[in-house]
C-alpha cells in the first residue's frame, strides 16, 4: 500500500519545474505516492503555520515561526544571485516616506526585507499576480514583483529598488539572496523524512538533466504561465543546479538572514540552519 504524502508547492514556474519530474514518473518514489497541491506562496506560508501539509514550499523568511513543527529540506531551494524581487512604481510617481505598497504576503522573505528597509511604508497584501495592475492603476504607490513578473512588466513602470540591493546592504557582499525552500513536518518518522528528501533531491536533479524535455511538456500541457525563451531564462535563475541541494554558501546566507531577523526582534531565538535540517547520518547509524 503506497504511503500518500501531500506535497504543496506554488504555481510559479520554478516550483512546478522542480516537482513535475516526480509527477511525470521520471523518479523512483519507492512506496510513496505524492499528492501535489498548488497554492500561492503566501497561502502556503499561512498553511505551514497551521501545520496543514506534510511537505510544503515556504518562504525562508518565515521558517523561524514554524521551526518546532517543520524541518528544513536541503532541496528545491530558490536563491537570487544579483537579482530577485523588484520594487516597482509608475515612472511619473515620486514615492513619499509613507508610500502605500503592494506586497505578495506578510510572511514572504521579500516582505521581511522590504519592511526592514522601508519601516514607514504602508503595506497591503494581495495575490502577486494582481500587484502589477494595482501599481499601473494607482491603487497603490508601488509594489514588489516576484516570480515571473520580474522579467516583463508594463512600460509605464520602472524599478525603484531591487530587493537584491536591500539584501546586500543588510547582509554584506558575497552571499546569495535566500528566497524560498521546502519544509517537512516533524511528526513524520525520521527514516521516512530522509526517504522523502532523497526522492525530492532526485526529482530536482532529473528536472535539470531533462530541462528541455520537461519545459516542452510543461508548455504543451499548459502548466506554466510563461514559455519559450522566457521560461528557460527564469528557470536558469531559480531552478538550476544550485537548487538541487543547499551549498555551504547558501547555508551561510540563510544563517545571515536569520541573524538579521533575530537582531530586529522578528523572532526570539537565534537560529543556525544546520540545526534544523534532517540529520542524514541517522539512517547510517540505524543500519550499522
Amino acid at each position: 500500500m503506497p504511503k500518500t504524502i501531500q506535497l504543496a508547492h506554488s504555481p510559479d514556474a520554478d516550483d512546478i519545474f522542480m516537482y513535475y519530474a516526480i509527477k511525470f514518473g521520471w523518479v523512483d518514489t519507492k512506496d510513496y505516492e505524492f499528492e501535489n497541491v498548488g497554492l500561492d506562496i503566501e497561502t502556503l506560508n499561512i498553511e505551514a503555520l497551521k501545520g496543514t501539509y506534510d511537505v510544503s514550499a515556504i518562504s525562508f523568511g518565515m521558517y523561524p515561526l514554524i521551526k518546532d513543527d517543520y524541518a528544513l529540506l536541503r532541496t528545491a531551494v530558490s536563491f537570487g544571485e544579483g537579482y530577485g524581487p523588484k520594487l516597482i512604481r509608475r515612472k511619473d510617481k515620486k514615492l513619499k516616506r509613507n508610500f502605500k505598497v503592494a506586497l505578495s504576503g506578510k510572511y514572504t522573505t521579500n516582505a521581511m526585507l522590504f519592511r526592514l528597509y522601508y519601516p514607514e511604508a504602508r503595506p497591503i497584501y494581495m495575490d502577486f499576480l494582481e500587484i502589477e495592475d494595482a501599481v499601473v492603476n494607482g491603487e497603490v504607490d508601488a509594489g514588489v514583483l516576484i516570480h515571473e513578473s520580474i522579467l516583463d512588466f508594463d512600460d509605464s513602470l520602472e524599478v525603484e529598488k531591487e530587493i537584491w540591493d536591500i539584501w546586500v546592504e543588510l547582509a554584506g557582499e558575497g552571499l546569495p539572496l535566500p528566497l524560498g525552500g521546502m519544509a517537512i513536518r516533524r511528526s513524520l518518522p525520521l527514516n521516512r523524512a530522509i526517504d522523502i528528501e532523497n526522492i525530492l533531491i532526485d526529482g530536482v536533479k532529473v528536472a535539470n538533466e531533462k530541462k528541455e524535455e520537461l519545459c516542452t511538456k510543461l508548455e504543451n500541457d499548459n502548466l506554466v504561465r510563461i514559455s519559450d525563451k522566457m521560461l528557460i531564462k527564469y528557470l536558469d535563475m531559480y531552478a538550476s543546479d544550485e537548487s538541487v541541494e543547499l551549498s555551504e554558501l547558501q547555508l551561510k546566507a540563510l544563517d545571515k538572514l536569520y541573524q538579521i531577523g533575530f537582531e530586529h526582534n522578528m523572532w526570539d531565538t537565534p537560529i543556525k540552519t544546520l540545526d534544523y535540517l534532517i540529520p542524514k547520518e541517522y539512517k547510517t547509524l540505524r543500519n550499522s
